[in-house]
């Protein structure tokens, strides 16, 4: 039995409140989380990276990705739960999912990120990356999807709206297609979110700013929310 359809009578509700919201310009959050309590629905959200693999670094703070990328999955962590929403994060703290360092420590890692999103049956998965390029004026963040996933590339669209949307926003991105581990990994509708560029010194400045990253989950969530809202309505 399909998914959504089994939850269904909930679903609706869920959707119900979130046009409300919009319509009258209030906190679907706020409003949604007894429709979302009574779903339960799982989102998965992957922190990329970590522990021997930091990722790429900062040009400025010389941050590490892995770092930026496990403070941001927490704060969508709350955002979700606050909403009602049981969250799965696939690494919760700075090390990484592979056990002891040595050779195939990189594959190893990713095959435990597939299990436990297989072992969630989520609604979604969102992983959670900063770019990286070779000429530093480029900035921005931007959404990957799984080329024959039509429902990862419609929760792709949604969440780069919301991004291409925030004021600080100054290139209005399309999302691309992504030939990834994490997104070929399961069927479940899967994006990776690459928040913005440690290459470039204002993305850098901004991913260190706790503002900025409240604004920056509230975007991400608020695409992720439309998705389940729009994916509740088909199923009606």
């Amino acid at each position: 039995m399909n998914f959504f359809y089994r939850h269904r009578v909930g679903a609706l509700a869920c959707a119900l409140v979130f046009a409300v919201s919009l319509a009258f310009g209030v906190c679907f959050f706020a409003l949604n989380k007894t429709a979302a309590e009574s779903l339960r629905l799982t989102i998965v959200i992957d922190a990329g990276h970590g522990g021997v693999d930091g990722g790429v670094v900062g040009s400025t703070t010389g941050v590490k990705e892995s770092d930026v990328n496990l403070a941001l999955s927490r704060l969508l962590q709350e955002e979700f739960e606050d909403a009602g929403f049981r969250v799965v994060l696939t690494r919760e703290t700075e090390a990484g999912l592979y056990g002891a360092a040595t050779a195939g420590y990189k594959r190893r890692d990713m095959q435990k990120r597939a299990q436990i999103i297989s072992e969630s049956h989520p609604a979604l998965v969102i992983s959670v990356h900063q770019n990286f390029f070779s000429l530093p004026s480029r900035r921005g963040a931007q959404v990957f999807f799984r080329e024959d996933s039509e429902r990862s590339h419609t929760l792709a669209c949604m969440i780069q709206s919301a991004l291409n949307g925030m004021e600080e926003c100054v290139r209005q991105y399309q999302p691309l297609r992504g030939d990834y581990y994490i997104l070929n990994c399961s069927d479940y509708p899967s994006v990776i979110v690459e928040c913005g560029f440690l290459s470039n010194a204002q993305d850098e400045a901004l991913l260190m700013s706790g503002q900025y990253r409240a604004k920056l989950v509230k975007a991400i969530s608020a695409g992720a929310l439309s998705f389940l809202a729009a994916a509740a309505h088909t199923q009606s």
